[in-house]
């Protein structure tokens, strides 16, 4: 099911624009067109994108693959691109005041892996300031709203990623992920994100917001989109200290209808205990239906730890935070603002207290804070060692499982405004995705169903690099949906 943006043309999938472009070498120009008419009569409520690329530049860039030979695995596929991956030559603005000008030098090395397999970027989405907030309500330009319903959020940090693909104004998007960015936005637009295993994909070229915790990811309208986006952007990359050095496995080959072994998976108590809706729980209990149909067993345990990771979480990042922007002061990085007196420290301050939002200044004093003097011990150093704990947790949890499943998020997509005005029910969406990054896990949100005409994702999560079987397991999901 599509939001009433899309068209049977502008939501086609990577595959079938491949084989189309093999029978009709101006399909591609075609769909071009296509995606650009959806744009021009949608984006102007919607606000997916930051900056969009002129038509005029694509199809030249569309041209010259065509020319060389050079369609590759992604087809020419219209990537969008989240506002905080460096993009040469292209605005990033981290959906901040202070980067409004900002035109990288440089590109990141997922999207250079992506124009290097056929893929075009379109834009640059819009998204939370610095990737801070759940809902893009936290850009310094303005909301993107829900496709599916315009006085709804989108979900954040990546919420025009989301919006971009679920709307068909792109093909397929690159988000980020520090504590459940990409699955929360795929959740609640009704389209597929999956936060890959850290160090899995190159993070050279993102912004950094939270060091440990942020990932690059895929997101798309079906399964097999993320699974060949994945294939592409994966692999070790020597700029990047955190890159992993395994061998990239064909994502494509466990994207199949049908079990690829006998899954045990298990569903954490916590983790659908208080505060879940009742709707979402009865879309989630159906997919658990729809597994048990295919001979996925499933049980239930407990997890204590899982209450300490939400606080854990935003002491770790909001310190981390603290550190990273540190650099945009207005004097090395960032817009400068002039101040009335002599002192450097004049200029300092009047740039921060003006280039960034209130919230960003509220995650940089909380982190400054748990990281000063005579704090640091009660605080980042205890949820450090926390941290530690929910990783080992995990660890013999998943030498028992092969993944686990919850609601991707707790609640329906916020109202406009609902949540942004209290900080605590902004955080606490993030209750069910959150663990995962403390622990380096990859995890993927699926559609589940509908409730009230609006859409519940499911997430799936399991060890390090299990990405494939957790692939598998979101086919299972979608093609039982849809069937």
């Amino acid at each position: 099911m599509l939001p009433p943006q899309c068209t049977q043309f502008s939501s086609i999938s990577i595959k079938t624009l491949r084989e189309r472009v093999r029978e009709d070498s101006d399909f591609l120009f075609k769909y071009v067109e296509e995606v650009y008419r959806a744009i021009e009569r949608y984006e102007q409520r919607l606000r997916a994108y930051i900056t969009l690329r002129p038509i005029s530049e694509v199809i030249d860039d569309i041209e010259n693959l065509v020319k060389h030979g050079k369609l590759g695995p992604l087809g020419g596929a219209l990537v969008a691109v989240k506002d905080n991956i460096s993009t040469k030559g292209i605005r990033t603005t981290c959906g901040s005041k202070m980067l409004e000008n900002y035109v990288p030098p440089y590109d990141a090395t997922a999207v250079s892996r992506i124009k290097n397999s056929g893929g075009v970027v379109i834009g640059k989405t819009n998204m939370d300031e610095f990737a801070m907030g759940s809902t893009t309500e936290n850009s310094a330009f303005y909301p993107t709203l829900n496709p599916w319903d315009y006085g709804r959020v989108p979900g954040g940090s990546s919420g025009g990623s989301a919006v971009a693909v679920a709307a068909c104004e792109a093909t397929v998007s690159l988000g980020s992920d520090t504590g459940g960015s990409i699955r929360l936005p795929a959740a609640y637009t009704g389209i597929v994100g999956l936060k890959p295993t850290y160090g899995l994909v190159s993070r050279y070229g993102l912004v950094a917001y939270g060091s440990s915790l942020d990932q690059i990811g895929p997101m798309g309208r079906c399964v097999e989109d993320v699974a060949i986006v994945l294939n592409v952007i994966s692999g070790h990359d020597p700029r990047d200290s955190t890159s992993l050095r395994v061998n990239v496995e064909n994502f494509e080959k466990y994207v199949v209808d049908y079990p690829l072994k006998r899954y045990r998976v298990v569903v954490l108590e916590e983790m659908v205990s208080e505060g879940i809706d009742e709707k979402v729980m009865k879309i989630f209990n159906s997919t658990l239906d729809v597994l048990a149909k295919r001979d996925v067993t499933v049980e239930f345990r407990k997890m204590p730890l899982l209450h300490y990771s939400l606080p854990t979480y935003y002491i770790i990042a909001m310190a981390e935070a603290s550190s990273n922007l540190a650099r945009f002061d207005g004097l090395r990085y960032g817009t400068r603002s002039e101040a009335e007196g002599k002192l450097w420290v004049d200029a300092y301050r009047k740039t921060r207290m003006t280039g960034f939002g209130e919230e960003v200044k509220r995650r940089i004093l909380l982190g400054t804070y748990v990281l000063s003097e005579g704090l640091y011990e009660g605080y980042y150093l205890k949820a450090a060692k926390v941290r530690r704990l929910l990783h080992q947790e995990f660890t013999k949890l998943f030498r028992e499982y092969d993944a686990a499943l919850s609601p991707t998020s707790p609640t329906l997509p916020p109202r406009l405004g609902e949540a942004i005005v209290d900080p605590i029910k902004l955080y606490s969406l993030d209750i069910n995705t959150v663990p995962i990054n403390l622990a380096g896990l990859p995890a993927i949100s699926v559609p589940g169903g509908f409730a009230e005409g609006l859409p519940v994702g499911i997430q799936i999560f399991g060890p390090p690099l299990s990405e494939g079987f957790l692939l598998n397991i979101a086919k299972l999901i979608e093609s039982g949906r849809s069937g």
